[in-house]
């Protein structure tokens, strides 16, 4: 016997969409949202509106890119970038223009980070690579991202692995705030 009705977080990803299937097998009636919130997975919304189509899923999306702007404080950011080049050294006027590239970049502050790490690293090929955003709080917490990297099987592993143990996580002794 099926249950009355269901809600699924419907994010257009292998577990939700798995869930949206189940959740049709054991309810009479079912209902998805979708959470868009401005940032990089557009191509996921439409997928999430295809599926729910086909399946005669009643759809919403609800958008929620206002929620980055309770607090209305500004992203601001200084990003601390070390290196240990092999081959190739970063030119400083490419490397401003893609950090510029991120004033309006709607994107969690990790993400921001993770992303300018492994982009150097795809890019350098460096031995040692370690990216530190200091963020300016928003809504009074502080979210300081770290990234680092050593280049696999040198002794630039083990300084990444020591250095990631060792971080300073106390923003207040390097602070742009």
């Amino acid at each position: 016997m099926k249950r009355q009705s269901a809600l699924v977080v419907f994010s257009g990803g292998q577990d939700s969409t798995t869930c949206l299937f189940w959740a049709m097998q054991h309810y009479e009636t079912v209902e998805a949202v979708t959470f868009a919130y401005g940032q990089r997975h557009h191509l996921e919304i439409q997928i999430t509106r295809e599926i729910a189509k086909e399946q005669g899923i009643r759809h919403h999306i609800l958008d929620m890119s206002l929620l980055r702007q309770i607090t209305a404080q500004p992203d601001f950011a200084t990003i601390h970038i070390s290196y240990i080049p092999d081959k190739l050294c970063v030119e400083s006027k490419s490397l401003k223009l893609y950090l510029f590239s991120y004033r309006n970049h709607g994107d969690f502050h990790e993400n921001c980070i993770n992303t300018i790490g492994k982009d150097l690293v795809n890019l350098l090929d460096p031995r040692y690579l370690e990216v530190w955003g200091k963020f300016t709080p928003r809504g009074g917490i502080s979210i300081d991202p770290y990234y680092n990297y050593g280049k696999q099987g040198t002794k630039y592993e083990g300084l990444a692995e020591q250095r990631l143990f060792q971080h300073d996580l106390y923003p207040e002794k390097i602070d742009n705030r």
